[in-house]
């Protein structure tokens, strides 16, 4: 069934059609939904192969320049539409979608948001970051989450995948541990632990992996061992835990 307007073109013939890669049963549908070959074209370099689809996603608001993102973000034309309607850009909408957030309010939303320090739309690092986290099979909302907490997709790779929240990744990386080191561990009790001890913070992993409970550790230090000796332990360990 032909959609043209009344005062819209005629579609070119099909040998114009065929000359710019579509095959005659492909040309016959775009004519079918009234398409020019220009713009199937622009359609399918954008991402969309099929004129139902163009339609849908013209209807939604969306352009062959505008749609890629949205494809990329896994949102369909329904999606599209209802960002849009809450007055979301189709590249906020995307990158929203992306981290797994559902379509909401805008005020609503950026009262729970307005403490965050980053925009809503991703810049190019950080998009990067994203793309790298999401590669490595850490879902949307984590991978946002340690965006929202300044990581980037290199460092936060191995501590997201281990199943660390952020915030907690920050601390143990700054005590020194690695991602492989602290499970069964909590953070905020390792560090209250081992700072009333009085033992430096940068010697705490070491001693932690070595096997060391805090008191030990103190009491090791008054006596002359050195965390160089906990950190030959701290190898040992984790040579055998990985041979």
């Amino acid at each position: 069934m032909t959609v043209a307007c009344a005062d819209q073109p005629e579609p070119e013939g099909l040998y114009e059609w065929t000359a710019r890669g579509f095959t005659v049963g492909e040309a016959r549908r775009w004519i079918g939904w009234g398409f020019q070959v220009a713009e199937a074209e622009r359609w399918r370099d954008g991402g969309v192969s099929t004129p139902d689809d163009a339609l849908a996603w013209r209807t939604a608001g969306s352009t062959p320049y505008t749609v890629g993102s949205l494809l990329r973000a896994g949102m369909t034309p329904g999606d599209a539409v209802r960002w849009r309607e809450l007055g979301y850009a189709p590249a906020e909408a995307a990158e929203r979608h992306l981290a797994g957030e559902r379509p909401g309010p805008r005020r609503l939303r950026d009262l729970f948001r307005s403490r965050s320090r980053r925009a809503s739309v991703l810049g190019d690092e950080e998009r990067a970051a994203m793309r790298a986290l999401l590669e490595s099979g850490v879902p949307a909302a984590t991978a946002r989450a340690y965006l929202d907490a300044g990581w980037s997709g290199a460092d936060a790779v191995p501590w997201a995948s281990a199943g660390v929240e952020p915030g907690a990744a920050g601390l143990w990386r700054a005590l020194g541990f690695a991602p492989g080191e602290v499970a069964g561990l909590d953070a905020y009790e390792v560090m209250r632990e081992w700072w009333d001890a009085g033992i430096p913070r940068d010697e705490v992993a070491a001693w932690v992996v070595a096997g060391f409970s805090a008191e030990e550790a103190a009491r090791a230090r008054a006596t002359g061992a050195t965390v160089e000796q906990a950190a030959v332990l701290r190898a040992l360990r984790n040579d055998g835990e990985s041979g």
